[in-house]
C-alpha cells in the first residue's frame, strides 16, 4: 500500500483497477481517493517494494510512503 498526492481523474483510476498487472509485476487490487485532499492510497499487488517505486516512477508519481499489508479477510 502506499500514498501520494492524485494526479489523474476518477476515470482514470478506474482505468488503472481495471488494467492488467504491469511489467514491473504490479496489479491494482483498488485505489482509494479524495480528490479536494489531493491524496490517493493504492492498495497494491506487488513482488516488492522496487517494484511499486518502478511502477509509480514510470508515471511520474512520488510515493509519500509505501508500506507492506496484508488482508485480514478469510
Amino acid at each position: 500500500m502506499d500514498t501520494h498526492k492524485v494526479p489523474f481523474t476518477k476515470q482514470h483510476l478506474q482505468e488503472l483497477c481495471a488494467s492488467p498487472r504491469d511489467e514491473f509485476g504490479v496489479a491494482h487490487v483498488d485505489l482509494l481517493f479524495n480528490k479536494d485532499a489531493n491524496v490517493c492510497f493504492c492498495v497494491l499487488d506487488a513482488p516488492n517494494e522496487e517494484a511499486i517505486r518502478k511502477h509509480h516512477e514510470k508515471a511520474n508519481v512520488k510515493c509519500e510512503w509505501i508500506i507492506q499489508v496484508e488482508t485480514a479477510k478469510t
